[in-house]
Parts: structure tokens; C-alpha cells; sequence
């Protein structure tokens, strides 16, 4: 189904991971890589069975960015002046949409490199479990670009705008210790233990209360937006609808009960 990615799954069913699958080229992505990986979000995201989401690449990168001959060289699109739009509207912001509104958790498992399109593709998830070996780069600037795939919304937002501007005029390598240092990573594994330690989460992630998860992760982004009051509202009516949950009671059982909780995701 999907030409570009290799799709694992585990947990039966609860995980399903996407590896970027063109390892030749650093995983760069293409129009074909980006429609897969909006699809793939969007399937998951429907399927009931699923319960957390991962994004990873296969070989020495996690993703180089955009695929440059795929932009302008292939049939006449190298003469449509309007072509870097178009890319930018009809195949990486609906991806980024997918994944911030996706009704799973989704979690990037940077495995190397992380550059321009590629770097932003794994801040935009979740949480971002990162490779020692791995770094970031906004190399947007080295070509003469700006940061897109929701650069320009969520850097100043996770690292404020000094450091923002800095990491984006300047295209600097950001090793995977100091982008944890800076929040944009949640957790560094060395790289011989990255895979057990990184499905380790996973699996837990796979078992928790996933309504709950989805709801905290529609309030965390609509607090960007709203005033105190607007959000004290949201958080009312966000806990009423996790509530009334069948894992909300399931929680509350396993509690009183003194036995760990077997959620079902519903």
C-alpha cells in the first residue's frame, strides 16, 4: 500500500511504526514519501486497533529534508515559478495537520540526522526519543529558505525566539544531548541500546488510557490560542469527556483495587 515506508507492527496492533524506506538518499522526502506519510497518519489515526504511532528512517539518517531534484527536476515542474508553494500547501502542511491532530500519540524515533524539513518533521510529533548519534540542523537558511512543515509556529514556541532566530539564521548542527537540553527532545539513548530502550516506551505509551491521551493532546495545543479563562473552560469540558471513559473507570477500579490497569483505549 505504501511504496515509500516500511511498516512495522507490534503489541498486537497497538504500535505501528513508518520508516522513511530510501535510505540512498538519506530518506529525503518527495511528494510520493509525503502523501504516504500523511496516509499512513490519517489511517492510523481511524483505526481503533491502533494505539500509538511512530515515525523513524531506515539506514544511517532519520530524514535530509526535501529531495531537491524531486522539487524541480522531475517532468516540467522546474519551470512553475510557484512550484515551492505548492509543495509547501498541498503535501507539507497537510501532513503536519495529520500529525498534530492525530488521535494517537506519535512519537519520532530519530535514529541520525535530522536536517531542514527532516528536523522539523520529527519536532512537530509528540515527543522525540533521539539516537546519541542523531542531530538536528534548520538548514533552511543554507539555501536560502525559511523554516516550514510548522517551523515558524513551533520553534519560538519551544525554544523562544532568540534561540529560534539563532538556530534558523545560522543552520547550526544540534547534537541530540543539547537539543534534549533545550526541551526539543524528551529522552537520549546511546546508540546500541536506542531500539529496546525506545520500544520500552512505546509498548507503555501503547497501553495507556489513549482517549485521555488524545484529549490532554488537543488541550496542550489549544492552550497556544487561548486566554486562562478560555482554557480553564476547555480543561472542564476536556475531563467531563475523559470521564466518561471506559478507561477512566477502568483507572479508578485498578486503583481501589490495588491491581495494575488493563485499558482498553476507549
Amino acid at each position: 500500500m505504501y511504496t515509500q515506508l516500511d511498516i512495522e507492527t507490534h503489541f498486537d496492533g497497538k504500535l505501528k511504526i513508518a520508516y522513511l524506506n530510501q535510505p540512498e538518499t538519506m530518506n529525503a522526502l518527495t511528494k510520493p514519501s509525503l502523501s504516504d506519510l500523511k496516509d499512513f497518519i490519517q489511517e492510523c489515526s481511524n483505526d481503533e486497533t491502533v494505539r500509538c504511532v511512530a515515525i523513524s528512517g531506515r539506514g544511517k539518517a532519520f530524514c535530509s529534508g526535501q529531495n531537491l531534484d524531486d522539487a524541480f527536476v522531475q517532468g516540467d515542474e522546474h519551470h512553475d515559478n510557484d512550484i515551492i508553494r505548492r509543495i509547501v500547501t498541498d503535501y507539507y502542511n497537510p501532513l503536519v495537520m495529520e500529525i498534530t491532530h492525530c488521535k494517537k500519540p506519535v512519537v519520532a524515533l530519530v535514529n541520525g540526522p535530522a536536517v531542514g524539513a527532516g528536523a522539523m518533521l520529527a519536532l512537530i510529533c509528540d515527543f522525540v526519543l533521539a539516537n546519541n548519534k542523531a542531530y538536528f540542523s534548520q538548514a533552511f537558511s543554507n539555501i536560502g529558505l525559511i523554516p516550514d512543515t510548522g517551523g515558524t509556529y513551533f520553534l519560538p514556541k519551544l525554544l523562544g525566539r532568540q534561540l529560534a532566530n539563532y538556530l534558523a539564521f545560522t543552520g547550526k548542527r544540534l547534537p541530540a544531548e543539547e537539543a534534549k537540553s533545550y526541551g526539543l527532545v524528551a529522552e537520549v539513548f546511546n546508540e546500541e541500546e536506542f531500539t529496546s530502550k525506545s520500544m520500552e516506551i512505546l509498548e507503555k505509551v501503547s497501553n495507556m488510557p489513549t482517549v485521555g491521551l488524545k484529549l490532554t493532546k488537543k488541550a496542550f495545543a489549544s492552550s497556544y490560542d487561548n486566554t486562562l479563562k478560555e482554557q480553564l473552560q476547555l480543561e472542564g469540558d476536556l475531563q467531563q469527556e475523559a470521564a466518561e471513559t471506559q478507561d477512566f473507570k477502568e483507572g479508578v477500579s485498578a486503583f481501589l483495587q490495588k491491581r495494575k490497569p488493563d485499558y482498553k483505549g476507549k
